[in-house]
């Protein structure tokens, strides 16, 4: 059975404790066709305003570039034995180039966040202003959490969801869209 909550407060511990242990996410965007594709990535996230915040570093690569740029709206799903626990992210990504905000981004990284996910960011790029190196911000619109073991399941999403491209606009919409 499915549980709605009221915060992400509520499923946060247990959050953090999936996304750390499974480490790696498949991320699915869409084509201009609605075509699916996956990718296996790290990203770390950070509780901001009492919300999910994903920060992704990552190559931009010609063809996660052109999705989003056609729809920012990605998911991400962590899953792993034994008990096959899962987390399952639906979230808007935006790309960040404010050096301060990527500095912090590779720091998160460096320190793992939650505790296990993360990595020293250097093995690939030479710093935050390495020229190579795409970060994507993800505001989450959608979290659950399901535990393995009895297939409890929790969904946190917010009562609106604000939208943001990558020219920076906003729009408001229901949660349930």
């Amino acid at each position: 059975m499915t549980t709605k909550v009221g915060t992400f407060a509520e499923i946060e511990d247990e959050f953090n404790r999936y996304v750390g242990s499974i480490v790696y996410a498949t991320m699915v965007t869409v084509d201009a066709n609605n075509r699916p594709r996956t990718r296996v990535l790290i990203p770390v996230w950070e509780n901001v305003d009492a919300r999910p915040v994903g920060w992704l570093a990552t190559f931009p690569t010609p063809v996660k570039e052109r999705h989003l740029a056609n729809n920012p709206h990605t998911s991400f799903s962590y899953v792993a034995p034994p008990g096959l626990s899962t987390v399952a992210i639906d979230a808007v990504a935006t790309g960040i180039d404010d050096l301060d905000r990527k500095s912090h981004v590779w720091e998160l990284y460096r320190k793992t966040s939650p505790r296990g996910a993360g990595y020293d960011l250097g093995r690939f790029w030479t710093s935050p202003s390495d020229p190579k190196l795409r970060i994507l911000r993800l505001d989450s619109f959608r979290v659950q959490v399901i535990r393995g073991s009895d297939l409890r399941s929790r969904i946190w999403s917010p009562e609106t969801v604000t939208n943001q491209t990558r020219t920076g606009s906003a729009i408001t919409e229901p949660a349930n869209k």
